[in-house]
């Protein structure tokens, strides 16, 4: 069997992951590759094809950077798109993350007789539009192309979850929203691949670490007013500031001593980070199922949430969750935390669940088949 995948794709296969959703895709294909099946990836932003150590085909698409912003996109962009995907007579096309383009993928699929799978990447798939202005459209950026391409999302995405062959889901939410909405989906938990290279140093972490953008959608003025608050505590911050507010933020938090600021770094130097915290913390207050919650975890590391559960760290004892209220987040982060009682089940909870070992490849393997071949 042939997959196809397509997206800035490329850079989380080299350690270098452009987000959660691409890191997962990464994941994904490695998994199906080494169950036997052909994989490929069409990637817009790598200058040659190559194939990696798995055997995961990736190829270019020529002069995608070519033409006048925007317009190109519909003249040029979207035609090869859709030819390179045609091109791959794939048996079943992927695509996951919010983006209008998902259509020219589907449309391959057709053309070629293959099928289609959508994977979410956030609850806010599935939601309604009400949902999706409050926590993502109302807090974006608004270029040009961020409300042409969320408006173009607004019309596709409905037709995509209605129309695909099986859409696939992160936690329980999504597929009981999806349930009531007569959409058939499936359970696929994210994928973590642990790293024998990482070495946890020590049982007493002392610092509390942030991961990720540093922008208005992930809550991160509501971090640094937890900092304000807690000063006899240490934070590590690992991102770059994404909007205006969050840039004056990050600067100001350049004069707390109880502040490191580690910027961007590559994933195996952010897990390093992560193996060696205390806690996470998570601001966010919309998400599907954060890989920076399961790789904490993976070290043995609790989440502490303001405002987001994907279902786990409460019933599985994976960390806290204050449903908003920043000022029992900022109580918990100034008492004592025993780390002991979280390590054993934030380890067991990941290995029985994420880790792509044998078991969840062939999973993987008998989802992605059955797709092909329902009967």
């Amino acid at each position: 069997m042939k997959v196809c995948f397509w997206g800035d794709i490329a850079r989380s296969l080299k350690d270098n992951t452009g987000g959660g959703g691409q890191l997962q895709i990464a994941l994904l294909a490695k998994a199906l590759v080494r169950a036997g099946h052909e994989v490929a990836i069409i990637d817009y932003e790598i200058s040659e094809d190559f194939v990696t150590q798995d055997g995961i085909k990736v190829f270019k698409i020529k002069d995608w950077n070519k033409g006048i912003p925007v317009v190109r996109s519909f003249t040029k962009r979207l035609p090869e798109l859709y030819n390179i995907l045609k091109a791959q007579k794939a048996d079943v096309y992927y695509c996951r993350i919010r983006d209008f383009r998902h259509i020219i993928a589907f449309w391959a699929a057709r053309k070629v007789k293959g099928n289609f799978i959508l994977g979410l990447a956030s609850n806010l798939d599935a939601m309604n539009f009400k949902d999706r202005f409050k926590y993502h459209h109302k807090v974006s950026r608004g270029s040009l192309w961020a409300v042409t391409s969320g408006l173009l999302i607004e019309l596709v995405y409905p037709y995509l979850l209605k129309k695909a062959d099986i859409v696939l889901v992160q936690n329980i939410e999504q597929k009981e929203v999806l349930h009531k909405k007569n959409i058939r989906s499936y359970l696929l938990q994210n994928l973590i691949e642990k790293s024998e290279k990482i070495q946890e140093e020590s049982p007493d972490r002392k610092d509390f670490i942030y991961v990720g953008r540093l922008d208005k959608r992930k809550g991160f003025s509501e971090f640094f007013k937890i900092v304000s608050e807690t000063p006899a505590q240490t934070f590590k911050i690992i991102g770059r500031p994404d909007d205006k507010k969050s840039r004056f933020y990050f600067e100001k938090l350049k004069e707390f001593k109880n502040v490191k600021l580690l910027g961007w770094l590559n994933h195996s130097e952010t897990l390093k980070e992560i193996a060696n915290s205390k806690a996470l913390i998570s601001t966010s207050p919309m998400e599907g199922f954060p890989n920076v919650f399961i790789e904490s975890w993976s070290y043995g590391i609790p989440v502490f949430s303001l405002f987001f559960d994907p279902g786990v760290i409460e019933k599985e004892k994976l960390g806290k969750v204050f449903n908003g209220n920043l000022q029992e987040l900022v109580s918990a982060i100034n008492q004592p935390i025993d780390s002991s009682q979280y390590y054993n089940n934030c380890k067991n909870y990941v290995s029985q669940n994420h880790l792509l070992n044998d078991s969840k490849i062939k999973e993987i393997d008998l989802l992605f088949t059955s797709i092909k071949n329902p009967n």
